[in-house]
C-alpha cells in the first residue's frame, strides 16, 4: 500500500521536482586501495598503494569466474528451484515505512510481514554471521565487529546453496573488517565493499580491488541487476545477497534526495522517560542524554538514505518481471538490527530494548504460496533466515542451526538476544543477554568484556548466578550486575522495570526464577 493510501504524505509527491535521476555507472577509477592496518580504507590520510594478487583479473563485462572455494562437488538443483534474493540494510529500525513504499507495495502487499522479527545480536558483524549461519553468536563465534575470521565459512547458507548448484552472488557489505583483497568464499560473483562508504568507495570486484565512483546503493544495485540478467543464458537458479550501507551513520543521502522533507515525528513515550532510576547505570549517565531533537535528526537522515534502497527494490522487481522470474523468486528483506532514536536517552543500538532489537522483515515467494498480503506475529530471529532459504531450495542443512524454517508452522515461545561489551566501547556497559517472550522480556547484565581478539578472556564465566551485584569475581566474573523485566503487553515502551525494588515474593510471582533458568539454558544451548 502506498503512502497516499495510508494517509501519510506521499513520498513521490514530496520529491517531485527534486531533479532527474542520473543512473550511476560502474566505472573503474583505480586498481589500488587506500588501506589502514586492518585492511580497511582510511580517510584523511596519505594514500597507500596496495598491490593485490587477484584470484580473477578481467574486464568487468566478462562473466565472472567462481571464487576460490574449497573443492566440493556441485550438484544439479531440482527443476523449479526458486531464485533467492536477500536484501539486508544496515541499522534500519522499524517505523521507517515512509521511505520504502515501493518495497511495501511489492513485499508487503504480495508476501508476509513478520511483525515480531528480531536481531539476535544488535551489532553488525555478529548479526550478519547469524543471518548466514542460522546460529546464535555464542555458537558461531563472531562476538564483535573486528574478527570476521571467527565465522566458520563451512556453516554458511551460501556454501550450501553453492554446492547445491546455485549461482551465487554477493553485492555490498559482507562482514566488518573483512580484508578487501580477500575474496568471499562460496560466491561465483561478488562486488564487496569494506569498509563501506556511501560515495566513491573501493571494492573487491571479483578479485580485483577497484575504486568505483558513484553512490553505494546504486553501484551495488546495478551489479545485482547485471547478475540477474545473466540468468537469460544460465538456467541455474541463483542466490543474490545484497547488503547496503543505508541506513547507517554517517547518513549521506544520494544527491537527488539531499533536500527531501520527511514527515514529522513526535517521538515515543520511551523518548521522554525522565525517571531512569530503574534502568542500568550506563543509561543514567551523560552518554544517555539524547533528546527528541537528536532522535528526529537521526531519523530524517536515515529515511533519506533509504529512499535509494526503495528505488533499488523497484528496479529488482522490474527486472524479475522482465525475466519472467517474479513468481519463482523468494525475496527476503530485513535489517541487521534496529536503532534507538533517543529512546531512554540512547541514540544507537547495542541495548536490549525493542527499537534496537526489532527489525523490518518481509518475505515474498508467490510460487511457494507466499504471494498474498498477510501478517505473521510469530517470534522470528535472524537465526531463522538460513534454515528458511535452504528449506525453499530443498537443501537439507548439513551443519547445526539454532533457528528454524519460516515456511512451515514452526513457532517458539521465546527468543534469545545477546551482546558482549567489546573493545570499541570504552564506557563500561557490560555484556547482556535477554529472554524475549511473547508477552514478557527478561534481561540480565553480566560483568564480562571481550579481549582484544574478540574472545572472552580465559577463565571468564559466560553465565552468572549471583544477583547480589558485588564484584567478587573481578572484571570478567560473569556475575549478574543488573536485571530487567518488562510486561510487553502493558508496557510496550519498556518504561517500568518491574524488578526495580522488587521483593523475593514479587519476583517469584513474576516467574523470575524460571525465566532466569531458561535464559541460562538458551545462552549455553
Amino acid at each position: 500500500m502506498r503512502d497516499e493510501q495510508r494517509g501519510r504524505p506521499g513520498r513521490r509527491g514530496v520529491i517531485a521536482g527534486a531533479g532527474a535521476v542520473v543512473a550511476a555507472g560502474v566505472g573503474v577509477a583505480a586498481v589500488r586501495a587506500t588501506t589502514g592496518a586492518n585492511g580497511g580504507a582510511t580517510e584523511g590520510k596519505a594514500p597507500v598503494t596496495r598491490t593485490v594478487a587477484p584470484a580473477v583479473s578481467r574486464a568487468p563485462a566478462k562473466t565472472p569466474q567462481a571464487s576460490p572455494t574449497p573443492a566440493a562437488p556441485r550438484r544439479t538443483p531440482p527443476p523449479g528451484s526458486p531464485n533467492i534474493l536477500v536484501v539486508v540494510t544496515d541499522d534500519q529500525p522499524k517505523q521507517t515505512e515512509w521511505a520504502t513504499p515501493q518495497t511495501l507495495d511489492w513485499l508487503g502487499e504480495h508476501g508476509v510481514t513478520f511483525e515480531r522479527a528480531h536481531a539476535n545480536t544488535p551489532l553488525c558483524a555478529p548479526s550478519r554471521a547469524s543471518i548466514m549461519s542460522g546460529r546464535y553468536a555464542h555458537n558461531h563465534g563472531v562476538l564483535d565487529t573486528r574478527h570476521p575470521e571467527r565465522l566458520d565459512q563451512n556453516t554458511t547458507v551460501q556454501r550450501q546453496l553453492y554446492e547445491a548448484g546455485y549461482r551465487t552472488g554477493l553485492f555490498g557489505k559482507y562482514l566488518n573488517y573483512w580484508r578487501t583483497g580477500e575474496n568471499p568464499p562460496h560466491f561465483d560473483e561478488w562486488l564487496l565493499q569494506e569498509p563501506v562508504r556511501y560515495y566513491n568507495g573501493h571494492y573487491n570486484d571479483n578479485g580485483t580491488v577497484r575504486n568505483i565512483p558513484g553512490y553505494n546503493t546504486t553501484v551495488i544495485k546495478n551489479r545485482t541487476l547485471a547478475f540477474m540478467e545473466r540468468s537469460r543464458g544460465d538456467e541455474r537458479p541463483w542466490f543474490a545477497y545484497v547488503a547496503t550501507r543505508a541506513a547507517h551513520e554517517l547518513n549521506i543521502p544520494e544527491k537527488k534526495y539531499e533536500g527531501v522533507q520527511v514527515p514529522e515525528w513526535e517521538g515515543r513515550p520511551s523518548v521522554f522517560e525522565d525517571d531512569k532510576s530503574d534502568k542500568p547505570p550506563f543509561l543514567r549517565g551523560g552518554a544517555a542524554q539524547h533528546s527528541l531533537a537528536d532522535g528526529q535528526a537521526l531519523r530524517a537522515r536515515q529515511l533519506r538514505t533509504l529512499l535509494s534502497v526503495d528505488d533499488a527494490m523497484r528496479d529488482f522487481r522490474d527486472k524479475l518481471r522482465a525475466l519472467g522470474q517474479l513468481d519463482n523468486t523468494l525475496v527476503l528483506y530485513t535489517s541487521d538490527h534496529g536503532l534507538l532514536w533517543g529512546d531512554h536517552g540512547w541514540l544507537r543500538k547495542s541495548v536490549p530494548y525493542r527499537p534496537s532489537l526489532e527489525v523490518p522483515f518481509y518475505l515474498s515467494w508467490p510460487g511457494g504460496g507466499l504471494g498474498k498480503a498477510r501478517t505473521d506475529d510469530r517470534l522470528v530471529g535472524h537465526i531463522d533466515i538460513a534454515p528458511t532459504l535452504l528449506d525453499a531450495a530443498g537443501v537439507k542443512p548439513d551443519t547445526p542451526h539454532d533457528g528454524h524454517s519460516l515456511l512451515g508452522t514452526n513457532d517458539r515461545d521465546h527468543l534469545l538476544a545477546e551482546w558482549w561489551w567489546n573493545r570499541q566501547d570504552k564506557q563500561p556497559i557490560h555484556s547482556w543477554a535477554t529472554y524475549v517472550g511473547k508477552t514478557e522480556q527478561y534481561t540480565e547484565y553480566y560483568r564480562l568484556r571481550l579481549d582484544r581478539d574478540g574472545r572472552l578472556p580465559s577463565g571468564a564465566i559466560n553465565a552468572g548466578t549471583d544477583f547480589g551485584g558485588a564484584d567478587s569475581g573481578g572484571a570478567n566474573s560473569g556475575e549478574v550486575t543488573f536485571r530487567e523485566y518488562y510486561d510487553l503487553r502493558a508496557d510496550p515502551y519498556q518504561l517500568t522495570n518491574r524488578l526495580h525494588g522488587a521483593t523475593a515474593v514479587q519476583e517469584k510471582l513474576l516467574g523470575i526464577p524460571e525465566l532466569a533458568r531458561r535464559l541460562t539454558a538458551a545462552r549455553s544451548g
